[in-house]
């Protein structure tokens, strides 16, 4: 293993900002894994040194083959991280809403691009994200439908599911769009938890990915039986939402089975805890996510199904 800092940018006031990747193997850049780029990101922080820890033993035992190259960058936003605020502390802006990049322009533009610079040339792209909904997932990868998604080879991660979608508008300046735009091959992989770490859903992280690194050839891992993965589109999925604000009382488990009609979540009212409302199943399916705050509004998300 070797590191290499990608990117530096010096401070008048401060230690300067770096951006460090842990490289294994040598050949061709086969495989960038990419971790958290905003500050609550501690979940995909965690699994990505979990992975450099893996890569290590894999490294000392001779099971790295020949030919090609692993980098894994844990963080793209160590500023963030460190003063715990989600987007870049100046101007909040979201450094995965830069990409490809531009050296000209504003500092999470710069970093991008720099970054991009670096890793637009491998074969494949793994990227540790987040979603916008707060809240506990089941362990899937997503793909956006731009023309060059592979699916087949997001199977090889082996989660229970690989969730395709339709790119929106923002999506055109994220990390996997770019990637995939430039002939890499991106998967977006999500853990249970984002700003909160969980040991158990991050040793299925690296698990899956270290299933697929054999896959591609670059380590013999001597894999573990893992999911034959379900491919859903999002649009499948079943949008369960409050009809009153108040406390959020869930009653069921992320990845639990449900039936039609059983008690998902009772809504209370914050000041006496008197029952607002009661959420109910619309339809059997497995809970493939579930509202992470303890508040909620009206006519919000709090779940969402995989109809069975």
């Amino acid at each position: 293993m070797r590191k290499e800092i990608i990117y530096e940018n010096r401070s008048l006031y401060r230690d300067a900002f770096r951006i460090q990747a842990y490289i294994f193997g040598t050949g061709r850049r086969s495989v960038c894994i990419a971790g958290s780029m905003r500050g609550n990101e501690y979940q995909q922080l965690y699994t990505c040194s979990q992975i450099i820890q893996a890569l290590k033993r894999l490294e000392k035992e001779g099971r790295l083959l020949d030919g090609h190259e692993i980098m894994v960058i844990p963080s793209l936003n160590p500023y963030s991280m460190n003063i715990e605020k989600r987007f870049w502390p100046i101007d909040n802006t979201d450094i995965n809403r830069m990409f490809p990049g531009y050296s000209e322009g504003e500092t999470t533009q710069r970093i991008a691009g720099a970054v991009f610079e670096k890793i637009k040339d491998c074969a494949f792209g793994i990227q540790f994200a987040s979603n916008y909904m707060p809240g506990e997932f089941m362990p899937h990868v997503t793909m956006m439908k731009t023309g060059f998604e592979d699916v087949k080879g997001a199977m090889e991660f082996c989660m229970p599911y690989v969730v395709v979608r339709n790119p929106r508008p923002y999506d055109t300046t994220t990390l996997n769009y770019n990637w995939q735009i430039w002939e890499t091959k991106a998967y977006s992989l999500y853990t249970t938890t984002t700003d909160r770490i969980n040991r158990k859903s991050a040793e299925r992280g690296v698990d899956s990915v270290l299933h697929f690194l054999e896959s591609v050839g670059c380590v013999r891992y001597g894999r573990r039986p893992g999911y034959l993965s379900k491919v859903v589109d999002d649009q499948e999925m079943i949008p369960v939402r409050t009809e009153e604000a108040g406390l959020f009382e869930p009653m069921v488990e992320v990845e639990q089975e449900v039936k039609k009609g059983d008690l998902l979540a009772r809504i209370l009212d914050p000041v006496d805890a008197e029952e607002r409302s009661r959420i109910y199943a619309p339809e059997s399916g497995i809970l493939f996510f579930r509202h992470g705050g303890q508040l909620t509004y009206a006519h919000t998300a709090v779940f969402k199904l995989i109809p069975v």
